[in-house]
Parts: structure tokens; sequence; C-alpha cells
């Protein structure tokens, strides 16, 4: 009757017992110490230790016991004496001790056991402490102890099986989470409480070095051996090496026994460098050739020397770095035939996919001393689903296909890093290739992406747009993060978003936005998901696999998202009836052109109020869509995105077009209008094209640009697209029937659609909200164009809103000499920007050069992109820069365009497909080509100037390619 109450004791209460942050709160309450926040942010014993002292740590000690005691206690209430159930009560306090409360759980288990089972205990406490005593190595020690417990409960309790198994399980859930945590005994003694640094030095007495075949804490032993540790552990060649961390004795190393037959090379593993904040490059020593144990400890002694040599004291100084300590990497040195330094991206131009490669025969040292000119190499890798290919530019003494080797070396040591450039030493001895050393190329980053950004907000960006974009965008996704990496089972706050800004999220490159993907990947990767995530939920792309840990730990946070998510229908309606249709409703009520600037400014401080509500759904209602999409599998064809602004409209459109041509069998193109002005049936016509614009005239070339004149100030592009619609071209039968199937409402609206239709109501919602605030700013400037405080239109998009503000409430003196010269000089850099047409996918770093045309190599005159919409088309490609002049589009048109925002959708309803430089499966033009049956490949990068007017392609929208013809017709 008890059991089922006692196994929900054991799975529930001992992990949250487990968790439970009591050394947390201890440490706190004496010492005002946060352990999460500092040195390894175990909340462990040890740590109480280190950082509390004596009293704190004997307090968490016999917290901890009491949890290990209690538990085994507890469990009897409903369990027989001994039974194994008191073992899987520990096994759930550890997990919970791990999971939640950030500790290894060795004090629970060894006083739970005590109480569980003292024969064994005593056993086992017998033989640790003659192994410390003869072995002094506190790792081999506690390693042994999870080997011998079980063995002890086996040998005495042979018959009781479920025993012997859980014991097993306990061993190894302890031998695991010891391979996970770091230790607090490796931190340095010296910086430990006072009366705590005499115990841990007793206790720490590990006789032996740590060697690159274990996982290491680049916050003990550098970032350079912890890096190399962990890449030898993903399988590539690293030679055999051991560390020194700062707080080891030199004397462990006297089990090294160099030689002239084996060599050693004793190199610098500093704290903080080869980081991604500096790399240090050749401040600290490297002693090669070491072949006796006297030139051995010389060489540490020389390496750790080299900390506080002047030039490296003031490098640390001169980028704000603390002063740390000095771990030694000690390795078997390689018997070189050819070495040299690859860079995954290029230093110099920053910009393009070359790899490019230094080599020399000989030694490393040659090529990073600088005296001696290199062989230099750029490589091009192009892998496939089942193979790769490199392709190089260089010729030397070095062999091609070792060359091609460290190129693939490069290309993959980045793609392990989440597409962080990396600067890589390698060296060859005949027969393997070695990593000698892989850092960040700290020149190069933060690393900016156009992906994602060139779909949220397109094209050249005014500074007024960006003033106002930026921070709601950045706003709302620091919200976002704020909420998951917030307190997560009570503790570490500060710590997971320690050194995160927010406002970072995204910047202007050549007038153009960027999103900060270094600066995204980290946040994901602390979220517990993977770095590429944003992009796997609005793009499809593939998804690495997170950290379990991380994950765990943020689960908190990632259930509050979830919570959100769950609830975005229900809060998205009572906003849309209580605060967005009230809002709008008293905005399009309100006469504008008789508003002075005051005014304006608070219609338009209202109008950004709501967008930031706006905003939130903006960003939350796409990602629920997509992640719905992707666990239920739904396929694109049987989503409705009928809701979706664009779509209604053309839907409009193309049916007021066929009422048209019934009313005007014959007509002139240019004389349409008129003509249907001649009869009632026609005026009729022009009425419902009329009302169309009137309810969707907030919709634009580009929706998010408030620079961009909406369809109902220039309504010419509708005009002509209604005409074209007229002269024929109807969506091809099968997509029609497949809209009609959909339309038809046939199908049960899923969780999918449901996400889908809010989405839609939301861009809806945006982009209205967006005219308006256009408007306002376009009132507010035809008002300083009459007062002669601005030349010419257009001119207010040049400031930003902070200037606005400034020039309405305090009429800014200095301000106002200098905005004609401030308006003048933001032009030209806006037109500047404007011709660049070859805009870099990556920007590398804060200040990237002027865009180059990147050397880019397509295997079998064949461009990859994402297939948003499937069927093939072959034709001829127009090229389609901007909205400015509609040329004449028919089945044999390949559209090529930079983007597809709603105002491009009319465009596509008589090409024959559709080729994007930038969007993904779910962005405005794929929707619509799908709607429609039209092949779309999205994502091609460098369509607009690869691909040229008149030439014949053929693309395939299931398999995200294009293929390219040299048969060029010109225009």
């Amino acid at each position: 009757m008890f059991e089922p109450w006692g196994v929900f004791f054991i799975l529930i209460i001992c992990p949250l017992l487990g968790g439970l942050p009591l050394i947390a709160w201890i440490t706190y309450a004496l010492k005002r110490k946060q352990l999460s926040q500092v040195g390894t942010g175990n909340i462990s014993v040890s740590a109480a230790f280190y950082h509390g002292g004596k009293i704190v740590g004997i307090l968490a000690v016999l917290s901890e016991a009491f949890k290990g005691v209690a538990a085994v206690l507890l469990t009897r209430l409903f369990f027989p004496d001994g039974s194994f159930w008191e073992l899987v009560a520990l096994i759930a306090l550890v997990i919970g001790r791990y999971w939640i409360g950030r500790g290894a759980g060795t004090t629970n288990v060894v006083w739970g056991f005590v109480v569980h089972d003292p024969l064994v205990a005593m056993f086992v406490s017998f033989f640790a402490g003659i192994s410390l005593t003869i072995l002094q190595s506190r790792k081999l020690v506690k390693f042994g102890v999870l080997l011998l417990f079980p063995l002890f409960v086996a040998l005495l309790h042979f018959s009781d099986i479920p025993r012997i198994f859980a014991a097993v399980v306990l061993a190894g859930l302890m031998g695991w989470i010891y391979t996970k945590i770091p230790d607090d005994m490796k931190l340095p003694t010296q910086e430990a409480q006072t009366e705590s640094q005499g115990m841990l030095e007793f206790l720490r007495g590990d006789g032996t070095m740590v060697s690159l075949d274990e996982e290491l804490n680049a916050a003990i032993v550098g970032e350079k051996a912890a890096t190399l540790s962990q890449i030898k552990r993903w399988g590539y060649p690293v030679p055999k090496g051991w560390v020194l961390a700062p707080i080891d004795d030199p004397l462990l190393t006297e089990f090294l026994q160099p030689s002239e037959l084996s060599p050693l090379v004793v190199r610098s593993s500093a704290i903080g460098e080869d980081s991604f904040h500096s790399s240090a490059a050749g401040q600290y020593e490297t002693v090669v050739n070491v072949t006796s144990p006297e030139a051995l400890k010389a060489a540490i002694a020389q390496v750790q020397a080299s900390y506080n040599h002047p030039s490296a004291v003031q490098y640390r100084r001169d980028r704000g770095l603390n002063d740390t300590a000095m771990a030694v990497l000690i390795q078997q040195q390689v018997q070189s035939v050819y070495s040299g330094v690859a860079f995954s991206r290029d230093p110099i131009t920053q910009q393009g996919d070359a790899i490019v490669i230094e080599a020399l025969p000989g030694s490393p040292t040659q090529v990073v001393s600088g005296k001696i000119t290199p062989e230099q190499y750029r490589a091009f890798v192009v892998e496939t689903e089942n193979s790769y290919s490199v392709q190089l530019e260089g010729q030397g003494r070095v062999p091609q296909s070792l060359i091609k080797q460290v190129a693939y070396l490069a290309y993959r040591l980045e793609k392990r890093y989440h597409g962080t450039p990396q600067d890589i030493e390698w060296s060859y001895d005949g027969q393997t290739l070695w990593v000698l050393q892989s850092r960040p190329i700290t020149t190069l980053l933060p690393i900016w992406t156009r992906k994602i950004a060139a779909e949220v907000i397109p094209g050249v960006i005014h500074p007024l747009t960006w003033s106002i974009n930026r921070p709601l965008t950045c706003g709302v996704w620091g919200e976002f993060f704020t909420l998951v990496l917030g307190d997560a089972f009570g503790n570490g706050k500060a710590k997971r978003a320690l050194g995160l800004d927010f406002t970072k999220t995204a910047t202007l490159h050549y007038s153009r936005a960027y999103f900060n993907a270094s600066l995204l990947g980290d946040i994901f990767i602390r979220m517990g998901l993977p770095p590429e995530s944003l992009e796997f939920l609005t793009r499809g792309a593939k998804l690495s696999k997170p950290s379990l840990q991380s994950t765990w730990e943020n689960l908190p946070g990632l259930g509050k998202l979830l919570k959100r998510e769950l609830n975005l229908e229900k809060e998205f309606k009572e906003d849309y009836h209580k605060r967005f249709i009230p809002g709008l409703s008293e905005l399009a009520q309100e006469d504008m052109d008789n508003l002075e600037p005051l005014k304006l400014l608070a219609r338009i401080d209202f109008i950004l109020e709501l967008l930031r509500h706006g905003t939130y759904y903006s960003i939350l209602a796409p990602l629920s869509a997509a992640l719905r999409q992707a666990i239920f599998r739904v396929k694109d064809g049987q989503i409705d995105h009928s809701v979706t602004p664009e779509v209604a409209a053309l839907r409009s459109l193309s049916a007021i077009a066929t009422d048209a041509k019934q009313v005007l069998v014959e007509f002139e193109p240019q004389q349409v209008f008129e003509q249907l002005k001649q009869t009632p049936e026609g005026e009729k016509i022009l009425q419902e094209f009329n009302e169309l614009l009137q309810d969707y005239g907030y919709l634009s070339e580009v929706g998010t640009d408030i620079s961009v004149p909406t369809w109902r100030e220039n309504p010419q592009m509708i005009k002509q697209m209604f005409v074209q619609l007229m002269q024929g071209n109807e969506p091809q039968a099968g997509a029609k029937d497949a809209i009609n199937s959909i339309f038809g409402g046939k199908r049960k609206r899923s969780f999918v659609q449901r996400r889908v239709d809010i989405k839609g109501r939301v861009t809806e919602v945006y982009s209205r909200l967006l005219a308006e605030l256009r408007w306002s700013f376009v009132a507010l400037e035809k008002i300083w164009l009459k007062s002669g405080l601005l030349r010419q239109t257009g001119d207010i998009f040049f400031l930003n809103f902070d200037e606005v503000r400034r020039l309405i409430v305090e009429e800014n003196s200095s301000l106002i000499e200098q905005l004609d010269e401030l308006v003048e000089f933001r032009r030209s850099q806006f037109l500047q920007d404007s011709e660049i047409i070859q805009i870099p996918l990556l920007v590398y770093g804060n200040t990237p050069p002027h865009p180059l045309a990147p050397s880019e190599l397509y295997s079998d005159q064949i461009l990859q992109g994402i297939g948003a919409s499937h069927g093939q088309a072959e034709g001829r490609v127009k090229v389609l820069r901007n909205l400015q002049d509609i040329p004449e589009i028919d089945r044999d048109t390949i559209l090529v365009v930079p983007y597809t925002d709603s105002g491009w959708a009319p465009l596509l309803l008589r090409a024959g497909g559709l080729i994007a430089e930038a969007g993904g499966r779910l962005s405005h033009g794929a929707i619509v080509a799908r709607e429609y049956g039209i092949p779309a490949v999205m994502d091609v990068r460098g369509a607009t100037w690869i691909l040229q007017d008149g030439q014949r392609v053929r693309i395939d929208g299931s398999r995200g390619i294009v293929e390219l013809s040299n048969d060029l017709r010109p225009e």
C-alpha cells in the first residue's frame, strides 16, 4: 500500500531534495558570495571551503550529509531496511544534485551509503585511505572507489541482484558526473580562503599531470590546452601532451624523459590566451627541441616567466585583460617534413570563402617567426552531401595533395566551432597531418549575417527606419533571451547571461541590416539550443546536437517560453480586440494634415507603443508556426496562407481582373482604366479596384521599411499588375486545383494552421501600424519643407528618431545649423551604398572593407539554394533589383530578385519561376510561389550578379538548384 507513494517520493521528492541549494544559501548568508558566479560555478562542498572558509565548508558538509541520510531514512518509511530502493533514492538525489543543484553529490552518497550499508562503507573507506596514502592521487582514488563499492556490494550481497544493479548504476552515474563537472580542487590554492588553504593543498595532492586525452577546463589550463584536448577527443590527430596547471608542482614532470630521439616542445597556455577576446599571438615563449630533463625544467621556467615579460603585461593592459596565470603545455615534438598555418577565412580581405594557407618545408616555427617568406595558397572547399572537392590557387614545393588536406581540415574545424573563423597551426611528418593549435581569428569577430536579416528588413536602409526598427527588434529578442536565461532553479542568472549585450543583436553594414551571428550562437548555446536554432526555425537549416546539460539548466526558462507560445493565440486575440483595433481606428479617424509637430510626435509615440507590442507577436508568431510545422511535419502545400495580406490582395486583384476581362473583351493595355470608365459595369470594376487599394494600401515594396512609399501613395505598380493579369496567363491549372482544395475548407485546421493564421493577422496589424508611422513622418516632413527646415522630399528619412524628437521638443539650434550638411552627408553615403550590388552574405568584424567580387567556385555550373516551392521550370533570366521599372513578364521569365517582400508578390503571378538571393521556405515569395504553383529557389548567393538578363536557366524548386546555361540572348 505504501510502495506507490514510496516510488513517488523517490522519483519526485528526492531529485528536488538533491537540487535544494542549501550550500548556496549558506555561503551567501555568511560570506555574501554567490557560488554560481565565482570559480568553476559549482555549488559544491569543496567550493564552499574554497570561497567561504572552514565554517561555511563544515556547514556545507552537514547540509549535504543531511540530504543523503534523509533520502535513505525516508525511503525506509515505504520499503524494508537495506532494500535496493535506498540506492535508487540516492541515484535520484544525485540526479537532482547535478542537474538542478550544480554539484556532484559525493557527500550525499557517502553519508547516505553509511546509513544504507555501514559494513560496505567501512571496507571502502579503509581501502580508499590506504590508496590515497600510497598513490597520492586523489583522481585515481576517486574513480577507484567507484569500482570498489559495487564490487563490495556484490561480494557481501551476491544474491541481491537489484541491489547490485542499483550500485553499479549509482557508480556509473557518479563517474559520468565527475567527467562533466569542473574540479574546484584545481583552482589556485593561494586564492582560497586562508583558513582553508592547508586542507585544500592536502586534499588536492594529485601525483600526476592532466593530459590532452582528458576533458580540460580552459579556466584552469588555458584555452590553448583545452582546445587541443577538445580537438583530440573529436578524433583529429594532436601530438600527445600534458598540462602543468598554474598550481601544479614542476616536479610532477619527472616522469617525462625527453631525449635526442624523443624531443619535447614546451608551450604557453595562459588563461585567456587563444580566446575569443585575444589571441596573445607571439606574446609568450615556446621552447622547442627539449632533449633532457634539465632542459625541460629550464624550459618550463622560461615559459612561465614569459607571462610577466613587459611586452606581455602591456599587451594585457592595452586590451583591458586581467592578470591571471600561466599553464604550461608539454607535447611530443613532431618531426616535421612540412608545416604551416591555415586561416579558414581570409583575415586580410575579411570576406569570401577562401581558405588561406601558408606552408614551408620543415618546422612550423619558421612560418610564424616572420623571418622566412612561406609559400601561400588559397583554397576553396565545395562540400556536397556525400563528398567534397578542393580547388587550389598557388603552387610551390609543398605537395598539392597535402595543401588540400590542410584546407579540408581548416574547413571542418571552422564548422566544428559553429562557423567561427579559425587560425590553425599544423605540421606533417610524412604520414600524419597534425593539429598543433587552433584559435579564433579575433579580428574577424563578431560574425554578422545577412541571412534572416535580409528577410526581416531587406534592401538599403535609411537612418530613420533603422533608428526605429533596431531598438524594437533587439528589445523583443532581448526579452525572449532574458526570459530563458533567467533565474533557473533559483541560481545562476547573472552567470548564464554574463557578457551578453542584447543591443548588439543587429547593426548596419553598407546600409544593410545584419544580425550578430556570434552573439546569437552564444545565446542559443547558453539556452541549451543548437547555435543555428534561429536559422532552423525561419529557414529550415540542419540542426547540430545541443548540450544536454545546458538544455536541462535552462528548462525553467524554456518552459516559460513554451508557456508564452501556448498562450500566443489567446494573448494576441485579447490584444487584437482591446489594443490594436481600437488604436488603428483612432489613428484612422485623425486628420494628420491639420496636426502640429508636437501632436504628430504624440501620434508617433502612440504608434511606437503599439509597435512594441506588435513586434513581440511579429517575432513569436512566425517562430511558433515554423516550430509547429517542423514538429508535426506538415508539408508546405498543406498550409493555407490566405490570411496573409499579400496573398489575400493577390487573390482579390486576380478576381477583379477576371471580371474586368468579361467587361472589356478587347482593350488597349495603356487605356484600360479609361475604357472601364465608359460603362456602368466598368465603373463597378474601378470601384472594386479602389476598394482593394483602400483595404491593402498599407502594403509596400518593403513592408518593414517606413521610407518606402505604400501602395496607397504609389498605386502605379498595382495598376500595371492589374493590366498584366487582364492580358492573360492565369495561374496553372494544377496550382488552381491545389489552391481550391486548400481554400475550400476541406482540411481541418490544425495546430500549425492556427499559428499560420495568427501570423497572417500579425502581419496585417504590423504592416498597418508601420504605414501609419510612415504617413505621420511624411506629414511632419511637409510642415518642415514648408518652413524651410528641410530642403527636399525624403530628407526626414535621413535623420534618426532622436534627432526628429530634438527638433520638435527642443528646437535644438546647433542641430538646426548643421541639418543641411548632416542630411546631405547621409544621403551621399546612402546613394554610395545603394550602388553596391554584391553585398556579402557574411561580414567578419566590426569594420568590414568595401565588398569585393567573391571568388565563388561552382560545380558544373550549378547554383545551390533552398528549395521553397516544388516543380521545375526553364526560361530566360530577368534580374530585378527593385520595383522602380517593372518589366514585361511571362511564363518564360525566371525572375531573379535580391529578396521578396509583400510588394513583390504581384510580379510572381505571371512568372515561370523565382530565384531569390535571400529568403527561405517561409518568406513572402516562397509562400506566394507555392500558392500559384511556381517553382522557387531561395537563398542563392550572388544570384543577381552571377545571372544575366536573357541567360537561360533551369530551376528545380524541389532540390533547390539552379542549372546555368551559356546560352545568353542579348536584351
